[in-house]
């Protein structure tokens, strides 16, 4: 029996495609899962190309792991996703130990891969002859080798992938020459995957997507007004058993009627949506090669808001973009000000190679210590924001779906608002696991609310201890 060892870099789609390429190690049979590499026959690290330092980060963590060929001849190494996709063979020669390179369209030819290296390994006794695979052809349909996925037991939440690819290509982003073009699932492969997760006992699914508001906008046609990716949303909102919808991340350009009243008429839909604003200056944005003005932006923030009371909002922005001056920066900031946003992620601008941001000129370059003053400049800003709006939750009960203990004891339990708050409170054991239950807030501490079951979940009511 092989072991196989995943590890993961990047974003919620990372973590997905992972979990898919363990199953399908799982299901081949003659594997099992280990998370300790030292045991591995097979390593594998799922990587992601967005930012230098997580590309530098896989290929460190590989470098490390060398030593195990000396105790461990047959064993294989191998890098997965968006860096894979965009180096390609030319990471044989940056880590001489690697055995296999899998794009972002061959997940599902991994274990094959692994198989026929471990066998030429094993059965031929290779062990001094280089033999690699390197595969980061596109392949057509490759958005439908996506299948369903088993859930633990008792498990609340789950991603659900509904596409592949981009197609927007701003000046800073490596994703679309990663993840190819858009190419999405057909809605009823979607949701019949949906149902079986709800059958299993999951109350909420996030669905994934580079652009997820643009689903399908150029292979499935408009029916009643309603965009593809409304209509994904209607047919997932009838699902018995289904009681949360999330998705991540959307554009701002998907942000037309149909998206803004469907919030206000699927109360499935969460009340929080993560809106990459990038940038609060016109002329950054149009450098960047993002089709939409502040205004437009602050429209978006209004109408949705309208739309559906209690709505949160969180955001991406990158500062020290090539030009930014500190009037773009402050733009920016007034920006940040006026929408008040739930929380963000700042980004200090990382040039990658192969986008066209990265061939501009030397000149306009902003230098790193301004970068970092203003990543630390607007992350102030942004936590003040959102420890104001959690300091208002104090006092109030909110619906909290439990996922389990929380990460620093297990004598106290975790799960989130619909606006993706993250809430601790008391509870010994996981029992409450995939509940959804009233819990009123008592206080808050940085980023985490604290807060008291209602009493009617008690242990004993759900069914005691195991």
């Amino acid at each position: 029996m092989h072991q196989v060892y995943i590890r993961t870099y990047g974003c919620q789609m990372n973590e997905r495609d992972s979990g898919e390429v363990a199953r399908m190690f799982l299901e081949r049979g003659g594997y099992r899962m280990t998370t300790e590499e030292a045991d591995a026959d097979v390593i594998l690290i799922n990587t992601c190309s967005v930012r230098d330092q997580a590309e530098q980060k896989a290929i460190g963590k590989m470098r490390l792991m060398g030593p195990l060929r000396h105790t461990k001849p047959h064993v294989v190494f191998g890098f997965l996703g968006c860096m894979a996709q965009s180096r390609g063979s030319e990471l044989l020669g940056t880590v001489p130990h690697l055995d296999l390179v899998a794009g972002t369209q061959k997940y599902h030819r991994v274990v094959d891969y692994v198989d026929t290296i471990l066998k030429r390994r094993i059965e031929r006794r290779m062990d001094d002859e280089r033999f690699s695979i390197v595969d980061v052809a596109e392949e057509e349909g490759s958005q439908n080798t996506i299948r369903h996925q088993e859930v633990e037991e008792r498990q609340a939440t789950a991603f659900v992938s509904i596409m592949q690819g981009c197609n927007m290509k701003c000046s800073f982003c490596i994703v679309p020459y990663t993840r190819g073009a858009e190419r999405a699932r057909p809605i009823a492969e979607i949701v019949e995957e949906a149902k079986g997760l709800a059958a299993q006992g999951i109350k909420e699914i996030t669905l994934l997507g580079q652009i997820v508001n643009r689903y399908g906008i150029s292979e499935f046609p408009a029916v009643g007004g309603h965009s593809p990716f409304v209509q994904l949303l209607d047919a997932l909102h009838g699902i018995d058993g289904l009681h949360r919808i999330r998705f991540t991340s959307p554009h701002p350009v998907g942000y037309r009627e149909d998206l803004v009243e469907a919030f206000a008429r699927l109360p499935k839909l969460c009340p929080h949506i993560h809106l990459p604003l990038q940038s609060g200056s016109a002329r950054i944005l149009k450098a960047m090669r993002r089709p939409y003005s502040p205004e437009r932006f602050l429209e978006i923030c209004a109408r949705m808001r309208a739309a559906r009371p209690g709505l949160a909002i969180t955001t991406d922005i990158i500062v020290g973009f090539p030009g930014e001056t500190e009037e773009n920066y402050e733009e920016t900031k007034e920006i940040v000000r006026q929408v008040g946003f739930d929380n963000a992620f700042i980004f200090r601008y990382s040039p990658r190679r192969g986008t066209p941001a990265a061939d501009l000129p030397e000149h306009i370059q902003v230098p790193e210590a301004v970068r970092a003053e203003r990543n630390q400049d607007l992350l102030r800003l942004i936590n003040a924001q959102a420890q104001e709006r959690l300091r208002a939750e104090v006092g109030k009960t909110v619906e909290v779906l439990c996922e389990g203990y929380s990460k620093t004891t297990t004598a106290r339990l975790t799960g989130r608002t619909p606006q993706n708050r993250i809430v601790v409170f008391e509870g010994p054991h996981d029992r409450l696991r995939g509940e959804i239950l009233p819990v009123r807030i008592v206080e808050t501490k940085g980023f985490t609310l604290y807060g008291e079951a209602d009493s009617a979940y008690s242990i004993e009511a759900v069914g005691g201890v195991s």
